[in-house]
């Protein structure tokens, strides 16, 4: 089991952000020793050093579980982390209140050294991932009382600062185990010695992955389909800005995306947010009350309203619609994408060359049409963990074959079709030296982050205050939290 990061809002966080991370892969090595990324991860001692410091500060509390640095670990937020992992659905029954104390602990650790080192997370970097949990959990809930109630506050605005507190815990942390590992890299040598190391009937085996290219033909939008929604989009921006009429009634009964229910608003809207280039240079070129004129971005034609301009934070509204493509159309653009396949199955055309020269998606057709893995930026696919549906697409495909025209249909209703094809196919296999290098390469940096990671841990254990109560000392931590000579 891997531990999560562990604080009273892990419930909601879960849904906005993801484990430590950094430069490379997160490394997550937790007090309990559970978290450990492999089973090829060679377990470390933990140095014993006698600790000289003078705490800063000494109090009996009743309920103080644990104080590291400045930080107070309480017997109720091991309660509350048993509760929030059960409400997410993780057994408990093999975990035990010294493991979570380790981790909360070990949580702490990274917070106090963080600060100490002067690592800083401002409110205006974390202020809109809150604004968006909140929005997420609003629309899970239905209503923002409906989610005060939930997590037992007493109004959004301290549900708000509890999120930010939390994940800006979560932030600091983060940013100080990068720190930590840095500078940690491998020579060839190292890995070398990290992969002959492993005995042979313990390597890892490496799932089945391939080498993916497609072809996207798209119907052609006429001029007179797109001048069309222009004109209707001035139609009604003449009826707002002439004649009175509600920008926010317009969009509920028009607009075609899911912000239509709510008169087409977007609250908060910011530049940083993952919205088109030139819908974030129109909303952020406008006055307050200034309705657009229409512009067009990859998603359609829209016209936008600002409600209300908050230093670098804007409430907008819009209207987007989306030309209406005919029969004729879709059926050209199919026969086209039937002609282009029918000259690669002949040889008469390379896939790569026909993508290059006919497809429509941009993103893939300079690279001859290859598909880049999301996931770790790399051009292989792993079978067993790619999307489901492009999975689907290309597991019976052999090497060099081309598929069947696919129709792919976006949220907006707009068909596009396309076809793949494998361009090489690796089989699930031992890892091999040569063959695997830069996998087996991932490996070794990952096992001397995690070293890194554990001896810059066991050192600030010993630097820093800490205190465990009574209760606990006799828990058997991965780390020498308690201090003790062995």
């Amino acid at each position: 089991m891997k531990f999560t990061h562990l604080n009273k809002l892990a419930i909601a966080i879960i849904f906005l952000i993801q484990s430590f991370a950094y430069a490379q892969e997160v490394i997550q090595v937790d007090s309990t020793g559970v978290a450990k990324e492999s089973g090829l991860i060679i377990e470390t001692t933990t140095k014993n050093i006698k600790d000289t410091l003078v705490p800063f500060k000494r109090f009996k509390a009743e309920g103080v579980a644990a104080v590291v640095g400045e930080y107070v670990i309480l017997d109720s937020d091991i309660d509350k982390s048993y509760l929030e992992f059960e409400q997410n659905g993780v057994s408990t029954a093999e975990i035990t209140r010294c493991q979570l104390l380790g981790k909360l602990m070990e949580d702490k650790l990274y917070i106090h050294q963080a600060r100490v080192d002067s690592i800083l997370v401002s409110d205006t970097e974390i202020n809109p991932q809150v604004d968006q949990l909140v929005e997420y959990m609003v629309g899970e809930l239905g209503s923002e009382e409906k989610v005060v109630a939930y997590y037992r506050k007493d109004n959004i605005t301290d549900l708000k600062n509890d999120l930010l507190k939390a994940k800006k815990e979560i932030e600091l942390a983060n940013r100080m185990q990068a720190k930590v590992v840095e500078n940690a890299e491998v020579t060839p040598e190292e890995v070398r010695q990290f992969f002959y190391n492993i005995p042979e009937e313990e390597r890892p085996v490496f799932s089945a992955e391939v080498e993916i290219a497609q072809i996207v033909i798209e119907p052609e939008v006429s001029k007179e389909a797109k001048q069309a929604v222009i004109d209707r989009l001035n139609e009604f921006r003449t009826d707002i800005v002439e004649n009175g009429a509600s920008f926010a009634t317009k969009a509920v009964l028009y607009s075609k995306d899911g912000a239509a229910a709510t008169g087409g608003l977007l609250p908060s809207f910011r530049r940083g947010d993952p919205y088109a280039k030139e819908f974030k240079d129109v909303a952020f070129s406008l006055l307050e009350g200034e309705v657009s004129e229409p512009f067009e971005t990859d998603f359609g034609f829209h016209i936008l309203k600002v409600d209300k301009i908050r230093g670098q934070e804007v409430d907008v509204r819009h209207i987007i619609l989306f030309p209406e493509l005919s029969q004729e159309t879709i059926d050209f653009a199919k026969k086209k994408a039937e002609d282009i396949r029918e000259a690669i199955v002949n040889d008469s055309i390379s896939f790569r060359d026909a993508a290059i020269q006919y497809s429509d998606e941009k993103a893939t057709r300079n690279n001859g049409g290859q598909l880049v893995n999301p996931s770790n930026q790399d051009t292989r696919f792993d079978l067993t963990k790619m999307d489901p549906s492009l999975g689907a697409q290309v597991y019976n495909l052999k090497e060099g074959e081309v598929s069947k025209i696919l129709i792919d249909q976006d949220r907006t209703g707009k068909k596009t079709f396309k076809f793949l094809t494998v361009l090489k196919r690796y089989d699930e296999h031992p890892a091999d030296f040569v063959k695997d290098y830069e996998k087996i390469k991932e490996l070794a940096l990952r096992q001397k982050q995690i070293n890194t990671i554990e001896k810059w841990q066991n050192k600030k254990i010993m630097d820093t205050y800490i205190s465990v109560d009574k209760d606990y000392q006799d828990c058997e931590f991965a780390s020498n939290w308690t201090k003790k000579l062995k």
